[in-house]
């Protein structure tokens, strides 16, 4: 007797009482039904898709440095690291959803511009979010949000929590680094500064006998991730620059400019400068 399966039992359940489950699980209509384009451009469309894509991957990655931060504050190095490995490849996902629209012309961009109006990516909240996690913080950046509470009220707390990096150096010194109090007591709403002696701890770390310990895997890997967000802000600066030049940005920021001075500065920036010294 045959085994092989019948066309019956190798046919998918096709009637469902509703929606599907899968529609009911992943909102695959909210998703499909949120692009509304306000020109007749159609490269609008593309514009739209991937803005909306990598909101996506900024929600996601808050989500993987959220749980790393939270697991290195209770000495769980390995949940930290599993989340940081994580997401890396979703850092390398989000940097590819450039590509529709890394190409763009001055007149492919100029004929749907308006329609952004005075919107800027710098008011997405939840990249905002993604760089307080990076120790990238700035009191005036919740300035665009007051006018919507939930997204100012979530900022405002990432803001005043340590960062994903403010936890990395607090655990450095539960191991017996030397991190200055003015660097592990200072206010967590302030932006990270360079300190010579983070980058000298750093240093002590990487020229360590075992060059397989845990602390340099870490080091490691945060230094994948300040690469993608670095590669991030350089995609971004680039596409900028082919579609409108020189311009003023929407939303009056100072466009390229603006970018060109983000893309020079690293996440993590010891972890640079200390590889100088070892």
């Amino acid at each position: 007797m045959s085994d092989a399966p019948t066309d019956e039992a190798a046919t998918p359940n096709l009637s469902f009482e509703g929606s599907t489950p899968y529609e009911d699980y992943v909102q695959a209509t909210v998703l499909t039904h949120l692009q509304h384009p306000l020109s007749d451009e159609p490269g609008e469309m593309a514009f739209l898709v991937t803005t909306q894509v990598m909101e996506l991957w900024f929600t996601l990655l808050v989500h993987e440095w959220t749980t790393a931060a939270r697991a290195l504050r209770q000495d769980d190095l390995p949940t930290a690291m599993a989340a940081l490995h994580r997401s890396l490849p979703e850092l390398e996902s989000l940097n590819a959803s450039w590509k529709p629209i890394a190409h763009l012309t001055p007149g492919q961009f100029n004929a749907y511009r308006s329609a952004l109006g005075e919107g800027s990516g710098f008011q997405s909240a939840m990249y905002r979010r993604l760089e307080f996690l990076l120790g990238d913080k700035s009191a005036s950046m919740l300035v665009p949000h007051r006018g919507t509470p939930s997204a100012h009220a979530e900022l405002e707390k990432a803001l005043t929590e340590p960062s994903l990096y403010d936890e990395v150096l607090r655990l450095l010194h539960r191991r017996g680094y030397a991190i200055p109090a003015d660097v592990l007591d200072r206010d967590p709403a302030l932006r990270h500064e360079p300190h010579p002696q983070v980058e000298q701890a750093w240093q002590r770390v990487y020229a360590a006998d075992d060059q397989d310990s845990d602390l340099i895997r870490l080091g490691e890997t945060l230094t994948d991730v300040a690469e993608y967000v670095w590669r991030w802000r350089n995609d971004h600066l680039v596409a900028t620059r082919r579609a409108m030049g020189a311009k003023t940005g929407t939303g009056g920021s100072a466009g390229v400019a603006w970018l060109e001075k983000r893309a020079a500065k690293n996440v993590f920036p010891e972890l640079w400068t200390a590889r100088s010294h070892v």
